[in-house]
């Protein structure tokens, strides 16, 4: 089904693999595309709960495989067409996405990370705003998102300096959840993200959407929405499981609805 990622589900968690190890999984057309693809079939399938992005071989992903570059490239047609789609189908998928970044995450491959709402990296891991250095600007929802997690001035630091940012650094500056040490990589990762999907998922959509809205709302806007996700959520049988385990002084068991 897919040539240049890999798709499985794992206990109700979608592992998107981005799958070029010898190009250190440099984004193509076909990339993306395929990208976008598994993004709609986490998002529709019910049985899938929590979705981990992550790259195979040494990197997370290179960001554009630069040899298809050329001098007569049209850059903002390759973003409408190729990125803005891609960013638009994480930005919109109400559920909880891990970066499990292995290894670099450079340019576009940074945009994504930053754009998945928990980064865990491993102490291999760095982020390579690498953009000014070839002369372009941040893309790929890049600045959308960098200075809500760390703030405009640091992120205009970050953006025009071009500095590799490691692990460790990043989790100073508020770019990662935490920093894993390699010999337990797979199994901390797989524990964080067992441990999302066995939460109510419903719940976690609703709190994704009040805080995109609440970036851009009027207060008395954000409020009447945070009302209604209220209701939606007061609905759920994880919310009737969640006030049952209270009273009955024992963990719920959610089931995503």
């Amino acid at each position: 089904m897919y040539e240049t990622i890999r798709y499985e589900v794992k206990e109700q968690v979608a592992w998107l693999t981005l799958n070029r190890p010898d190009q250190m999984n440099a984004f193509t057309e076909q990339m993306n595309a395929e990208v976008i693809k598994s993004l709609k079939q986490a998002a529709a399938d019910q049985n899938v709960r929590c979705v981990v992005i992550t790259g195979a071989g040494r990197a997370f992903c290179a960001g554009e495989d630069l040899s298809g570059v050329t001098e007569e490239m049209n850059h903002g047609d390759v973003l409408r067409t190729r990125y803005a789609p891609m960013m638009r189908a994480l930005h919109r998928l109400e559920k909880p996405v891990v970066a499990a970044v292995n290894g670099v995450a450079a340019g576009a491959g940074m945009s994504l990370a930053l754009a998945c709402d928990f980064r865990l990296l491993s102490e291999k891991a760095s982020f390579a705003p690498a953009f000014i250095h070839i002369g372009l600007v941040p893309d790929a929802g890049h600045l959308y998102y960098l200075p809500r997690l760390i703030g405009r001035a640091k992120a205009l630091e970050v953006a025009v300096l071009g500095e590799k940012i490691y692990a460790e650094q990043a989790v100073s500056l508020g770019l990662a959840t935490k920093v894993i040490p390699l010999s337990n990589w797979e199994e901390e990762v797989t524990q964080f993200a067992e441990r999302l999907a066995a939460m109510p998922t419903k719940a976690i959509g609703l709190v994704k959407r009040l805080l995109q809205e609440s970036e851009e709302a009027a207060f008395d806007r954000y409020l009447e929405r945070e009302a209604e996700c209220q209701r939606i959520a007061g609905l759920t049988s994880d919310h009737r499981e969640g006030v049952k385990a209270f009273f009955e002084k024992r963990k719920p068991t959610f089931q995503g609805n």
